[in-house]
């Protein structure tokens, strides 16, 4: 196996892994330790008191250490990809990258270990000995049959999961395929005949889970390079094989697969024939899973057959098995709950998992994947794809759940809803700042008018904002192209949803007279103000909100930020005594910060900083934080002294003058405003107890900027702008905002109508 391997990418994946620092992965501390008392409590002499409350208590590990969220991936180098025995070296590649998967997609930590044994007892020793270093333990790589040995045995010696993922992972991906094309093609489990293609680590796997999940021994025929595993064979056995041998006449794969339902293959390239396919009943389902090339090309079968299910191993055809799907998030949840194993329940219900989240309509996220394509369940779409950021929440919920009800957990979930926003702000922080005020909108519905019902982001958004039982969302737009854009991108609920049009409704001559006598001295006759509400979803959307038929507004999607702030301003004023800024919300690992004015007032006078000040730590407070206020500069306290800071400074002199309850400085470089540790050094007279989290901004120019850069360069998420200071609840989004954006903004309008 010393040759290259024929892809047209080899040369540019040795330089990904060479650059920089060499390979993928890196350790990175959890805690400061930037000072002399910083390094005491890390190490000497204040390491001693959680080693010695562990020495006590050894469940207390996982409260002072990283045990509970820590994996080893362990390889020996005998089964490497397509590749072969590679050896223990050869495997490193893969184990760095499976250690980068398990973070980036479950955010579990990950050391690789490559083993340089191939004797059984070595390995399991090895690896016996570790465990107290790990919370689980993830073999990959491992031929068979000693992967099957290798894995019982720790199981049986080790209080901690113990997973071979070629094995099980491949084994729950393909049987949540399974789930749905049985759904369907109308078929049950126990009533179909399954032919398995490959007698190895994963084929077996594969096999003893959906026998698990129902299908009756006498229903399934397994293959190997010899042939039918009928009973009785003594050529090529071993006591994995056996135990799936059936008393059949069928000797060949050929024989075996005439009047077949189902096809499993995990073997080699050309094992299927396209008379195979053609032999096999109606509706055929056929997972062609060997790498890098299928048993059967896709195309292929669609030459003979076009009622199958087809699903392969890689990613340029639909329905990819790909483990990534299921090993970063059942070690999630068993980690979460401390299982001592990893059970068939809890494999079970991680496939279950996965085939529900298949039938739900896609986010964003999704579609992105599909080049732009969004899929929707069918035969094309069996199995969610990896970049689903619903699977983090998921999976892992089903996994926790069956551990605690098959009784291997030790440290139960006690309130599900928690967990699963735990799970999401794990992944995207946004969800855990989110999360109280969402809390909040459930409890206290609104109605929330969606003004660009015709959209299908919008329709899409709609249903999400309603399913999560934040309110009721109303949809402006025509309710026929409504309902027919709904039944294109396949979702359902149309009758649940309140459509109007404006040029429709009944009783909208209220909304004519209420714009006229807000116009009628700006040059605009009655008939003009008809014409708006008729024509104008925003304006119409307005009306419905400030004549109380709706809560809140939300627009955006198809017109500029300054073209819809226009149109709500004819219909909804300022609350007295205040502005109008926009607030953004920017979310990062280990902290928010609320960031204004980034949308309406270009160059604010010190007035106008004094109010927008005022008004963004209101903003911060209403969404759970206690606001620590920096009117920012490119100066600290005068140096470098210039005219286009007196602005920032008068401010601050103004805000003097009152009585406030929030903390503020200014005028204030950025870097020192976000590290109080230069802030300390530097500027001890500084008013602030801690970081700022509320960033007031010199100019548009700059907020906009700052805003626009922070996702795009930082591990930063944007929320916003939130329009903040009209005197009924209104929320502009960016022309290209996502559902997932959309729901978000949805949702900070209604809470600001409870309010």
């Amino acid at each position: 196996m010393s040759d290259k391997p024929d892809f047209s990418q080899y040369e540019e994946a040795l330089r990904y892994h060479a650059q920089g620092k060499p390979g993928k992965l890196e350790i990175v501390a959890t805690k400061a330790v930037a000072t002399q008392r910083d390094l005491s409590l890390a190490y000497s002499p204040g390491v001693a008191g959680p080693c010695l409350a562990i020495a006590d208590d050894p469940e207390r590990v996982y409260d002072y250490t990283t045990k509970g969220n820590r994996v080893a991936v362990i390889s020996n180098g005998t089964a490497v990809l397509g590749l072969g025995n590679l050896g223990a070296l050869g495997s490193k590649p893969v184990m760095e990258g499976k250690a980068v998967l398990f973070k980036r997609f479950a955010d579990i930590d990950c050391f690789d270990l490559e083993l340089d044994s191939e004797d059984v007892d070595e390995l399991v020793n090895c690896i016996r000995l570790m465990g107290p270093s790990f919370g689980g333990i993830n073999l990959e790589d491992i031929k068979a049959p000693e992967c099957f040995i290798i894995e019982q045995r720790l199981r049986e010696i080790m209080d901690i999961p113990v997973f071979h993922d070629d094995q099980h992972g491949t084994a729950i991906i393909c049987a949540a395929g399974i789930i749905n094309a049985l759904d369907l093609t109308g078929r049950n489990l126990k009533d179909t005949k399954v032919v398995v293609n490959g007698a190895g680590a994963a084929a077996i796997a594969c096999l003893e889970l959906i026998k698990a999940m129902g299908l009756p021994h006498d229903s399934a025929i397994l293959c190997d390079t010899k042939g039918v595993i009928y009973q009785g064979r003594e050529e090529g056995m071993n006591q994995w094989k056996s135990a799936h041998a059936v008393a059949t006449d069928a000797r060949t794969l050929e024989e075996a697969m005439i009047g077949s339902d189902i096809f499993l293959g995990l073997s080699v390239k050309g094992a299927v024939t396209k008379d195979m396919v053609k032999s096999m009943a109606d509706k055929p389902i056929i997972f062609a899973m060997a790498n890098p090339d299928p048993e059967i090309r896709p195309e292929e079968i669609a030459e003979v057959r076009k009622d199958a299910i087809v699903a392969t191993g890689r990613s340029d055809f639909p329905n990819q098995v790909n483990n990534v799907l299921g090993f970063p998030y059942i070690f999630r949840g068993a980690l979460d709950v401390r299982a001592t194993t990893i059970n068939e329940e809890m494999k079970i219900a991680a496939a279950e998992a996965l085939a529900e989240l298949a039938r739900e309509d896609v986010p964003d996220e999704v579609a992105a994947a599909y080049k732009g394509k969004r899929p929707i369940y069918g035969p094309d779409y069996i199995i969610p794809v990896p970049f689903d950021p619903r699977l983090i929440s998921h999976v892992p919920t089903a996994v926790a759940k069956a551990a605690m009800d098959s009784g291997v957990a030790r440290r139960p979930i006690i309130d599900e809803p928690a967990y699963r926003n735990e799970l999401r702000a794990r992944l995207d922080p946004t969800a855990g700042s989110l999360q109280l005020i969402l809390d909040e909108v459930r409890a206290a519905p609104r109605r929330v008018v969606f003004a660009e019902g015709e959209e299908e982001k919008v329709i899409r958004a709609a249903v999400e904002f309603q399913k999560a039982g934040y309110g009721i969302p109303v949809l402006l737009g025509r309710e026929n192209e409504v309902k027919k854009i709904m039944a294109e991108i396949g979702i359902d609920g149309s009758e649940t949803l309140e459509i109007y049009n404006a040029s429709e409704m009944e009783h909208r001559e209220k909304y004519y007279s209420f714009l006229y006598e807000r116009l009628q001295r700006k040059g605009y006759l009655f008939r003009d103000c008809a014409r708006l509400v008729n024509r104008d979803r925003n304006i119409f959307a307005a009306c419905m909100v400030a004549m109380g038929d709706a809560d809140a507004v939300l627009t955006g999607v198809t017109r500029r930020f300054s073209v819809a702030f226009k149109e709500i301003q004819k219909v909804i004023d300022p609350k007295p005594d205040q502005r109008v800024i926009g607030v953004s919300i920017i979310v990062g690992r280990d902290r928010t910060v609320f960031m204004a004015d980034t949308t309406v007032t270009t160059l604010p006078t010190a007035e106008e900083l004094v109010s927008i000040s005022k008004e963004a730590a209101e903003v911060a407070r209403r969404l759970g934080h206690e606001p620590r206020v920096a009117l920012l500069s490119y100066s600290n306290f005068g140096n470098p002294k210039h005219y286009t800071a007196d602005s920032v400074r008068e401010a601050v002199e103004l805000l003097d003058k009152e009585e406030l309850d929030f903390e503020y400085e200014g005028d204030i470089s950025a870097d020192v405003a976000l590290d109080p540790e230069l802030m300390a050094s530097f500027y001890p007279f500084c008013r602030l107890s801690g970081p700022a989290n509320v960033l007031v901004m010199p100019g548009l120019h700059s907020a906009n900027i700052a805003s626009k850069l922070m996702p795009v360069l930082g591990e930063s998420k944007v929320i916003g702008p939130l329009l903040v200071g009209l005197s009924k609840p209104v929320q502009i989004v960016p022309i290209g905002a996502t559902v997932s954006d959309l729901v978000n903004m949805a949702a900070l309008a209604a809470h600001e109508a409870g309010q």
